[in-house]
C-alpha cells in the first residue's frame, strides 16, 4: 500500500483554519484521486460531463471534484460500461475526485415533479401532491423505489442494495447513500416514516458498501457518506444526525468502514438554511467532512459556509449560463439583453477566467444566433465565478479577514437588481 492510500484511509479529512465565532473552517479531503481543499465548489457532471464544457476546461478553472447522478449513468449508459472503462474519472477523462450521488433525488422529483430548490414553499401539507398535477413516476415502499425511466418509460427498481452497487461500478471517490428525499409539502406523519425508512436504509448500505468494498479491493476504494433528511423540522434533523453517528460507529465497531462523512439533502427553505445546518452540525463530528446537496447562491454559499459545510454542489452554474443568465461581482445579468450587443467588455473586467478573452458582444451574438459555443463560454464562466469565490473565501478563513470578503462581496453582488 502507497503512502497516499494509508493515508486516506487513516485520515480521509483534516480540518485547517477555523473561523472564529461560526462553524466554518478550512480543511482538506483526501481521496484515491488526489485531495480537495475546502470549502469547495463541486461542478455538477450529470451524466459525466459538466454541459457543454471539456472536462480538461472545467480542470483549468480551478475546480477540484465533480459529481455525477447515478440515476442517469445508470440508465445510460449503464454501471457496467462506466465499470468497464475504469471507472467515472478514467470514463471522462476527468483526472480528480469524483462524487455520485445515489438515485435518492429522483424519489422525489420523479415521484411528485418538484424540483429540487432551496426556496421551495412550506403549503398545507398534502402527500399525494404533485407538481402542476404531474404523473408520478416512482413510488416509494419500505424496501426500495420503483420508477419508470423519463428516456422510455421502462420499469426500473432501485434499493439500498442496487444504488451500492450502481455507485461501486461508476467507481466515484465520494458516494452516498441511498435516501428519500422528501418535499416540505409533506405532512409532519409522513416525515417521520420517511426518516425511518431512510435510517434503516442506511443500515442496509453501509453492509452493502461493506461488501463490495471487500469484493472490489482491485479498485480504489471508496467512501460511503451517510445522507441528513428531516425537512425543516428541528428534531427530526438533529435525530437523523445521531442516528447516522449512531450507526458509523456501530459499523466500525464491527470491523466495517462506516461512514466517511455526511450529506446534507432535503428541501430547504431559503430563510433557514443556516439554522438547519447548524442543528445538524451540532449532532454530527466535526472531524467529518460535511456536503451540502444542491445550492450555489452567493449568500447561501456564505451561510453554509459558516455554519460549516465543506463542500457543496448545485446544478445552476451551468444551466443559468445556457439561458445567457451571467454571474459578475455586480450581480446576475442576461447577456441576450439588446444594451449588451455592442459592449466589447469580457463578461465580468474584474474576473479574470477563459472567457476574459471574449466580449461581451460576441458572446451575445453567439446566443442570437444561436451558436453552441455561446453555452460554452458562459458555462465556463459561470464555473470559474462560482469557484473563485469559494476560494477566495478559503483563503479569507485562512487570513483572518473572512467577514470583510463576505459583506464586501455581498454589499456589491446585491447592491442592485440586474437585467
Amino acid at each position: 500500500m502507497s503512502s497516499t492510500e494509508s493515508f486516506v484511509a487513516d485520515r480521509p479529512f483534516t480540518v485547517g483554519t477555523t473561523l472564529p465565532g461560526t462553524r466554518g473552517r478550512t480543511g482538506v479531503i483526501s481521496t484515491p484521486h488526489g485531495q480537495i481543499r475546502t470549502p469547495a465548489f463541486i461542478p455538477v457532471g450529470t451524466k459525466a460531463t459538466v454541459k457543454t464544457v471539456l472536462p480538461e476546461s472545467v480542470a483549468d478553472l480551478g475546480a477540484q471534484a465533480v459529481l455525477a447522478n447515478a440515476y442517469h449513468l445508470y440508465l445510460q449508459p449503464g454501471p457496467e460500461i462506466i465499470d468497464q472503462a475504469g471507472g467515472l474519472g478514467k470514463f471522462m477523462n476527468w483526472h480528480g475526485p469524483t462524487y455520485t450521488d445515489s438515485g435518492g433525488f429522483q424519489v422525489m422529483s420523479l415521484g411528485a415533479g418538484f424540483k429540487k430548490v432551496i426556496a421551495m414553499e412550506v403549503g398545507n401539507p398534502d402527500d399525494t401532491l404533485t407538481a402542476n398535477g404531474r404523473e408520478r413516476l416512482s413510488r416509494v415502499d419500505d424496501d426500495g423505489v420503483t420508477f419508470k425511466s423519463h428516456l422510455d418509460g421502462s420499469a426500473h427498481r432501485f434499493t439500498p442494495e442496487v444504488s451500492m452497487r450502481i455507485q461501486h461500478q461508476l467507481g466515484a471517490d465520494i458516494i452516498f447513500a441511498f435516501d428519500e428525499l422528501t418535499t416540505l409539502m409533506n405532512t409532519r406523519a409522513y416525515q417521520e416514516n420517511s426518516l425511518e425508512r431512510t435510517r434503516l436504509w442506511a443500515i442496509r448500505c453501509l453492509a452493502e458498501h461493506n461488501r463490495l468494498s471487500a469484493e472490489r479491493a482491485h479498485r480504489p476504494q471508496q467512501a460511503l457518506w451517510g445522507v441528513v433528511q428531516g425537512a425543516q423540522y428541528e428534531d427530526l434533523r438533529r435525530k437523523a444526525s445521531r442516528d447516522l453517528v449512531a450507526l458509523s460507529e456501530a459499523d466500525r465497531a464491527a470491523g466495517g468502514k462506516g461512514f466517511g462523512g455526511y450529506g446534507i439533502g432535503g428541501a430547504l427553505e431559503k430563510h433557514n438554511l443556516g439554522t438547519i445546518v447548524g442543528w445538524v452540525n451540532d449532532e454530527l463530528p466535526e472531524d467529518a467532512p460535511k456536503h451540502l446537496l444542491g445550492i450555489s447562491e452567493p449568500d447561501d454559499i456564505f451561510t453554509a459556509i459558516e455554519n460549516g459545510v465543506d463542500t457543496f454542489d448545485c446544478v445552476s452554474p451551468t444551466r443559468v449560463a445556457r439561458n445567457g443568465a451571467i454571474y459578475s461581482l455586480d450581480g446576475r445579468y442576461n447577456i441576450t439583453n439588446a444594451k449588451y450587443r455592442n459592449d466589447f467588455r469580457p463578461l465580468d473586467p474584474e474576473v479574470e477566467n477563459y472567457t476574459s478573452q471574449y466580449s461581451r458582444a460576441y458572446i451575445h451574438h453567439l446566443f442570437k444566433a444561436k451558436e453552441g459555443l455561446a453555452a460554452t463560454l458562459a458555462t465556463l464562466h459561470n464555473v470559474s465565478f462560482i469557484v473563485q469565490l469559494v476560494d477566495r473565501a478559503r483563503q479569507a478563513i485562512e487570513d483572518g479577514n473572512y467577514v470583510e470578503y463576505r459583506d464586501e462581496f455581498l454589499r456589491r453582488y446585491y447592491a442592485s437588481k440586474k437585467d
